[in-house]
C-alpha cells in the first residue's frame, strides 16, 4: 500500500479547531479556501477530548470537524491522538508514566509521556484507534491515518526491564549466546539468569549519560529494544485500525535524522513515510535534503509526505529566526524535488496559549489574510494547483547511493575512544553534501539495500558491518563501480565486538589497506593534507597500503607523508578510503573525482548555490528541479528543451535561464 492518490499535492497542515469556538471554524475555512489548503491533519492531541474517562467516549466535536471538512471538500489525515496521555489515565494507572534515565518515575505532564511497555497504555491506545477506525473508516473526508506523533524517548521502569529481558530471550535464546555477544567476561559481568539483566541507565552501567557506557553491547541492544517497543505500540494501533479499515493508508511522522529511533526497522510497517522538517538553525540546504532523501529511501524510493514544516518560525529553541521572504516556497519545492507528495504545515492557526503560542502559523492570532506569511502560503497554494498531478508518484533516478545506518550511528557514538567528538550525522552529511552540490542525485539507503542500481556507493563512518554487506560492496567495485568509506569504518560486528582481523575488518581486501594505529587530537589541532589543499581534524588513521595507491598524505607529525586518502583498483572498479575527518573542500575534492569517473558530475556543478534534483513520473515524464539557495540571482544555460511547469515558458537547449534569489524552476524535460 502506498500514499493516497489525489489530483494534486495535498496542501495544508495541522488543524486544531477544538481549541476554538465554531465561529472561528467558519473563518478558518474561508481562509483555507483562499490559500488553496485542501488537506487537514486533525486530532493529533485529542485523547482527553475524545475519551474524558476510561468508560466514556465522546466524538461529538470530532464528528463536526470531519463533517465540516467534507462539506468544504477538504481531505483529512486523521490522527489517533495517542501521543500524549489524558490526565485521568496517568492518575488511574501511574505505571503508564515513564521512568527516566536517572530512575525517577515521572508524574503527569509534558507530552511523549507514556511507557511503551505499559499494558494499560497499550490497551487503551489500541481501543481508541479501533473506535476511531470503526467510526470514520468510511467518512468521505478521510485520506490517511496518522498514528501517534513524533515517536521517541526511552523508559527505564520495571515494566521495560522485564520487556527488555523478554526481547533478549527472543533474540539470543540462550544466555551463552548473550554473554558471548556482550563480552560479559569483562569486569565479571557473566550472567547466569536473564532475570539478572538490568536496563543500562544511570544506576547501572552509565555515569555521565546514555552515551557513556561500559558495556556497549548492552546499551546498543537497549536502543534497539526501545525502537522495537515503540514500534510495537504503532503496530498495535495499526492492527486495531485494520480490523475496521483495510484500505486507508497508515503512517506516523518521523523527525528526520533522529538518533533514538531506527527508522529502517519501522519502514516495512509504514504504508508511506512521512516526516516533520525543522532543520537546525545553522544548517546548509543539504541538511534537510539529506533527511528528505533518507525518508524517500525508507520505502525503496517511493514518495513520502512532508507532514510538518513551519510557515514562518519555530518556538522551541533558544533563538527562533523568521523565515525570510521566499524561503518557505524554496524549502517546500526542495521537499517536492526530493520526493515529497504532500506539503503540510504546523500549524494552520496559531495557538492562543501554552508553549506553541509563538510558533509560526499560516493564520496568526488576529486571523488576518493580509500578512506576508499568509500571502506566501496562498501564492504557493496557487502554484501547487498549477503543478497539479505532475510530480505525484514520481521517483528519483539516482546512480549514487549513500549508506545510512542507525546501528553504526549508535555504536560509534557510545564507543569509548578514539574520540567522542566524531558525530556520525556530521560526517555522513559532509559526503552527501559533496555529492549533491556536485549535481548528483543520491539515494540514502540502509545496509540491506540492493546496490546493483548504483555506480557509486558512499559509506562514510560505516562503523558496523553486518550480514553480507562487505561482499556486496566488493561486487559493486568488481563490476566497475566505485565504493568509498572512511576512518572508523569496518571496526565492529552486529554486537559491537571488534573484528579479530586487520582494520578495516571485512572491508580491508576491498580497500587494499591495513590500519594498525590511529591518532586522536582535540578539534583545535589541524592536520594538513597538502595534495588536496585541505585540512583534517579529530581522528587520523595511520594507513599501510596493501595494493592501494596513495592519493593524499598527512603533512605533519611522525606520520607525515603516510596516506590520508587512498584508491584501490578492484576488479573493473575502485575503492577509496579516507583515513581522517577532512574539511568540506577536501571531501568535495574526493567525491567530485569519483563522480567524474562515472559521468555523474552535474551540468551546474560550478553553481554551488543552485541545487538540482530529478524525478521521473510514472508515465516516464522527466522532471528537473532547479533551486537557487542564494540571495542573488543565478544565470544558467539550459542543457535540454523543456517546459517550466510553474510559468508555462518554453525553453530551448542553450537558452539562458534566470533564477531569482531563492528562485525555483520545475522543468518538464523533453
Amino acid at each position: 500500500m502506498t500514499a493516497p492518490r489525489t489530483p494534486k499535492i495535498p496542501y495544508g497542515g495541522d488543524h486544531n479547531p477544538e481549541q476554538w469556538p465554531e465561529d472561528v471554524w467558519d473563518e478558518d475555512h474561508r481562509l483555507f479556501t483562499q490559500a488553496g489548503i485542501d488537506t487537514l491533519t486533525v486530532g493529533v492531541f485529542s485523547w482527553s477530548l475524545t475519551q474524558p474517562a476510561e468508560d466514556t467516549y465522546d466524538f461529538t466535536v470530532l464528528d463536526r470537524i470531519l463533517d465540516r471538512a467534507a462539506a468544504e471538500n477538504r481531505n483529512v489525515c486523521l490522527a489517533t491522538g495517542t501521543a500524549a496521555l489524558p490526565p485521568w489515565l496517568a492518575k488511574k494507572y501511574p505505571e503508564v508514566n515513564r521512568t527516566d534515565f536517572e530512575g525517577r518515575r515521572h508524574r503527569y505532564g509534558q507530552r511523549h509521556n507514556f511507557c511503551p511497555s505499559s499494558p494499560a497504555y497499550r490497551r487503551l491506545s489500541t481501543a481508541m484507534a479501533a473506535r476511531l477506525a470503526e467510526r470514520y473508516a468510511d467518512h468521505p473526508a478521510l485520506l490517511a491515518w496518522h498514528i501517534n506523533n513524533e515517536y521517541g524517548g526511552a523508559c527505564y521502569c520495571d515494566q521495560c526491564a522485564e520487556a527488555f529481558r523478554d526481547w533478549l530471550r527472543h533474540k539470543y535464546v540462550t544466555l551463552d549466546a548473550l554473554n558471548d555477544a556482550w563480552c560479559t567476561t569483562f569486569w565479571s559481568h557473566r550472567y547466569t539468569d536473564f532475570a539478572e539483566i538490568e536496563p543500562p541507565n544511570a544506576l547501572t552501567e552509565h555515569w555521565r549519560g546514555p552515551d557513556h557506557t561500559a558495556f556497549q553491547g548492552t546499551t546498543l541492544d537497549y536502543f534497539r529494544f526501545t525502537t522495537d517497543a515503540l514500534l510495537g505500540c504503532f503496530l498495535a494501533e495499526k492492527e486495531a485500525i485494520r480490523r475496521h479499515d483495510p484500505e486507508t493508508p497508515v503512517t506516523t511522522n518521523f523527525m528526520g535524522l533522529f538518533r533514538p529511533l531506527d527508522h529502517h526497522r519501522w519502514a516495512p510497517h509504514l504504508d508511506f513515510a512521512s516526516w516533520d522538517n525543522y532543520p537546525p538553525l545553522d544548517a546548509p540546504p543539504t541538511r534537510p535534503a539529506l533527511a528528505h532523501d533518507l525518508m524517500r529511501g525508507l520505502k525503496d524510493g517511493a514518495p513520502f509526505w512532508l507532514m510538518e514544516q513551519t510557515p514562518s518560525t519555530t518556538a522551541c529553541r533558544d533563538v527562533n529566526p523568521l523565515r525570510r521572504p521566499g524561503e518557505l516556497r524554496l524549502t517546500t519545492f526542495q521537499a517536492i524535488a526530493h520526493g515529497a507528495d504532500a506539503a503540510l504545515y504546523f500549524q494552520l492557526r496559531a495557538s492562543r496559549g501554552a508553549c506553541e503560542k509563538y510558533h509560526g502559523a499560516v493564520i496568526g492570532h488576529a486571523g488576518r489574510d493580509d500578512t506576508r506569511v499568509f500571502r506566501e502560503v496562498a501564492d504557493l497554494g496557487g502554484e501547487l494547483e498549477l503543478l497539479g498531478p505532475a510530480t505525484l508518484g514520481a521517483r528519483t533516478p539516482a546512480r549514487t547511493a549513500l549508506l545510512f545506518d542507525w546501528d553504526s550511528w549508535w555504536a560509534l557514538e557510545i564507543s569509548d575512544g578514539p574520540s567522542r567528538l566524531v558525530k556520525y550525522p556530521d560526517v555522513v552529511h559532509s559526503y552527501y553534501r559533496a555529492a549533491r552540490e556536485a549535481g548528483a542525485d543520491v539515494d540514502v539507503v540502509p545496509q540491506t539495500a540492493d546496490l546493483t542500481p548504483y555506480d557509486v556507493v558512499l559509506a562514510p563512518v560505516l562503523h558496523m558491518v553486518k550480514g553480507g554487506l562487505a561482499g556486496r560492496l566488493e561486487a559493486v567495485a568488481a563490476r566497475g563501480g566505485t565504493v568509498l568509506t572512511t576512518f572508523l569504518s569496518g571496526r565492529v560486528d552486529e554486537h559491537d565486538r571488534a573484528f579479530l582481523t586487520d582494520v578495516p575488518g571485512p572491508l580491508a581486501d576491498l580497500m587494499g589497506i591495513r590500519v594498525d594505529e590511529w591518532d586522536a587530537r582535540p578539534p583545535e589541532f589541524v592536520q594538513s593534507v597538502p595534495e588536496l589543499e585541505a585540512a583534517a581534524r579529530l581522528v587520523f588513521e595511520i594507513v599501510l597500503p596493501r595494493g592501494a595507491e596513495t592519493i593524499a598524505t598527512y603533512g605533519t607529525d611522525f606520520y607525515a607523508g603516510t596516506p590520508a586518502v587512498t584508491r584501490h583498483e578492484y576488479g573493473e572498479g575502485e575503492a577509496w578510503y579516507v583515513a581522517t575527518a577532512l574539511d568540506q573542500p577536501g571531501v568535495d575534492h574526493v567525491v567530485r573525482r569519483i563522480l567524474t569517473r562515472h559521468g555523474l558530475l552535474g551540468p551546474y556543478a560550478d553553481h554551488p548555490t543552485v541545487e538540482t534534483a530529478h524525478r521521473v513520473a510514472p508515465d516516464g515524464t522527466r522532471l528537473l528541479f532547479l533551486l537557487n539557495h542564494a540571495q542573488e540571482p543565478a544565470q544558467l544555460t539550459a542543457h535540454a528543451t523543456a517546459t517550466d511547469l510553474l510559468t508555462g515558458k518554453q525553453i530551448e537547449a542553450r537558452d539562458q535561464l534566470a533564477l531569482d534569489p531563492l528562485g525555483v524552476a520545475v522543468l518538464r524535460v523533453q
